[in-house]
Order: structure tokens, then C-alpha cells, then sequence
């Protein structure tokens, strides 16, 4: 299953162009360095394509920006609310997300995630830029970061350097946790600085 509303998918497709255009990579060098065919690229930054949580992670890491910066995290000022099902869904194989917040403090950047693990599922990763922290609500969750291995329960935590390959996987019924990434504040595309892109429709992929 992939991101269930247009609205991530446009402004994946505007922040993407952006990314790989400021660190001056084509298509195809982007293609390479991914491991994403060409043509799904061609497909994100035009706004049709249906990303994944494989898919995000993996342009995070090749691009060295935040998750939110690929998908847009709005401000917040006062109260904030935000209902589970108003959010759209990013998956992958094993993985729901949600994203809900994204907190500044300083030098410091978190991106809040509600994550589910499907039950008898296990999602994977690369890597990606960030400090990765997961807290256990429900379920049991088996945490692997490179060659070691964890499994947690309700109120269990764990942390790791997110640029390290690492997967979760649900240890029986399906797991509930809060995923928090946490990065430098440099490490920011500091969106709103940045000029707005043209639309796709006038625009053209770069060989």
C-alpha cells in the first residue's frame, strides 16, 4: 500500500525537484545512487508516482535531508491536534506511518511519527540521515540494527544512529509505537527560504 492521498504525492514532487536540484543531481545520477528506477523518479517529480516508505527513506538518505523535508511538515503555534485519521499514510512492507509533528528546538529538529508494524511483518531500511528513537505502546517489537538485535515491549525504548541498516519487525500481533527522528538543524532543506519551484507541467526531467 502506498500513500493513500494526492496531496503527499504533490508535495513530495516539489520538494524532491528541490533536494536533488540544490545538491545539482540528475535523474540519473539520483537513479544510481537510490537504486529507484528512473522512470518511478520521473514519475514522483511529476506527482503521479505512489511513494513508499522504501522509497522515502532511501531519497532521505541519498539526499542527507529530513523525512519531513521530502514531505512537508507544517508549523505549529498554540494548541496542536491532530486526529490519527486525518493523517495520510505513508507504508511499505511491513510499516504504517503517520506523520503528526515535526518540533525545533535549538539546533534540533523531531520529526513525530504514530508507526504500526503489520503483524508478522518486518520492514528494512538502508539507512537514512537522523537519530532514530522508537517507544513501544503495544505489541512486541524485534529491533535489529546491524548485527545486533533487540525485542521490546509496552514502554520499551530504543535509539540508534539511523544511517545504520536497521529493521523492525512485529514479534506476533501487530505493534504500536511512536517513531521520533531526530536531526541537525543544518541538516534542514530550510524550505521556506527557497524559491517556489515551477509547476511540473512546465518542467522537464533532467538526464
Amino acid at each position: 500500500m502506498s500513500v493513500s492521498e494526492g496531496s503527499v504525492r504533490d508535495m513530495l514532487a516539489t520538494n524532491l525537484r528541490r533536494a536533488r536540484t540544490e545538491r545539482g543531481l540528475s535523474i540519473s545520477e539520483l537513479s544510481r545512487r537510490s537504486k529507484i528506477g528512473k522512470a518511478t523518479l520521473s514519475q514522483l517529480e511529476s506527482g503521479a508516482g505512489n511513494p513508499t516508505i522504501e522509497t522515502v527513506f532511501s531519497l532521505s538518505r541519498v539526499l542527507e535531508v529530513p523525512i519531513s523535508d521530502l514531505l512537508d511538515a507544517r508549523p505549529t503555534s498554540g494548541l496542536t491536534v491532530v486526529r490519527a485519521e486525518q493523517q495520510e499514510v505513508l507504508s511499505g512492507e511491513g510499516v504504517d506511518l503517520r506523520q503528526l509533528q515535526r518540533i525545533e528546538s535549538g539546533d534540533t529538529v523531531f520529526e513525530v511519527f504514530d508507526q504500526q508494524v503489520r503483524a508478522g511483518c518486518r520492514q528494512d531500511s538502508l539507512g537514512h540521515v537522523g537519530t532514530e528513537h522508537t517507544i513501544v505502546q503495544s505489541g512486541r517489537l524485534r529491533v535489529q540494527v546491524e548485527s545486533q538485535e533487540v525485542e521490546l515491549g509496552p514502554g520499551d525504548y530504543v535509539g540508534f544512529d539511523a544511517s545504520l541498516p536497521h529493521s523492525y519487525a512485529a514479534a506476533g500481533e501487530a505493534v504500536r509505537s511512536v517513531l521520533l527522528l531526530q536531526y541537525r538543524a543544518d541538516q534542514r532543506l530550510h524550505l521556506a527560504d527557497a524559491a517556489p519551484a515551477a509547476p511540473a507541467s512546465h518542467r522537464t526531467a533532467q538526464d
